[in-house]
């Protein structure tokens, strides 16, 4: 896949189909593959671009311990790929904290917002989890916290009715460098957008699943109640990755927003 060098940082990047714009941000867990099973039907309608955080694929550090830093190199990658005020973005998990921030930050640079399991920050009690994945992936390599980031993707019976899925998901994550995993776990520990929400202007819509156990439907709520012109569409039995889990249902409560 083709690299884009933007400032001190290589983005690896993926662009399909044709039509308005739209660009998918990966969750923590995973990287751009995290869309492949909607990428067919989204780039029958827009020219999909996925990105790739540094550490993942091809994309290269340096960058700050903030989800803020991330969402100026997006907002950088945008403009370096001549993305319009008209593309939509869509963020997962991390790429939603970082979507968040660029809606704050960066907002008039694109139109509609999608917020898929994601929220404005973690309460403190969730953030130790994620201090150890980052100790424990700096220390001990990614393959030691494999096992735990499928468990923070999926509901349990998912994954055990879908072993192939797991393997991907697992051979995908080993991959990623542990050191800048870390980096963007730690970030979301710095992160509260909560008293920002309000800033956001841009057209949104929440879409969680009822069980993600990695960020609750609480903070979706958050989101929802903080948004002013945000829409909320809960998905029932679903986890942290609806696009992997139930594509169709994804797909479905993403594409009626967006029209």
């Amino acid at each position: 896949m083709p690299n884009l060098k933007v400032g001190k940082n290589q983005v690896e990047y993926n662009q399909i189909g044709g039509g308005p714009d739209l660009l998918l941000l990966p969750t923590l867990l995973a990287e751009m593959t995290v869309y492949d099973d909607v990428i067919d039907e989204l780039s029958a309608r827009y020219r999909v671009t996925r990105i790739n955080f540094p550490g993942f694929g091809g994309s290269t550090g340096p960058i700050g311990q903030t989800v803020d830093s991330y969402a100026d190199l997006v907002a950088e990658t945008m403009s370096a790929l001549c993305l319009s005020g008209d593309t939509h973005v869509v963020g997962n998990g991390f790429g939603g904290f970082v979507a968040g921030s660029l809606a704050i930050h960066h907002g008039r640079s694109f139109k509609k917002l999608v917020l898929v399991d994601t929220g404005p920050g973690f309460p403190e009690p969730a953030k130790e989890p994620l201090r150890i994945l980052a100790k424990k992936a700096q220390t001990e390599g990614m393959d030691s916290v494999l096992d735990a980031a499928i468990k923070r993707m999926f509901p349990e019976d998912f994954i055990r009715n879908n072993p192939s899925i797991m393997e991907r998901r697992r051979l995908h994550l080993s991959k990623a460098d542990p050191f800048l995993f870390a980096n963007a776990a730690l970030a979301l520990t710095f992160l509260d957008n909560r008293p920002r929400l309000g800033e956001i202007k841009n057209p949104t819509q929440i879409i969680v699943g009822l069980a993600d156990a990695t960020t609750p439907p609480a903070l979706s709520y958050e989101l929802n109640s903080g948004i002013s012109n945000s829409e909320l569409q809960e998905l029932p039995g679903i986890g942290h990755c609806p696009q992997l889990q139930d594509p169709r249902l994804f797909l479905d409560a993403m594409l009626t927003f967006l029209k």
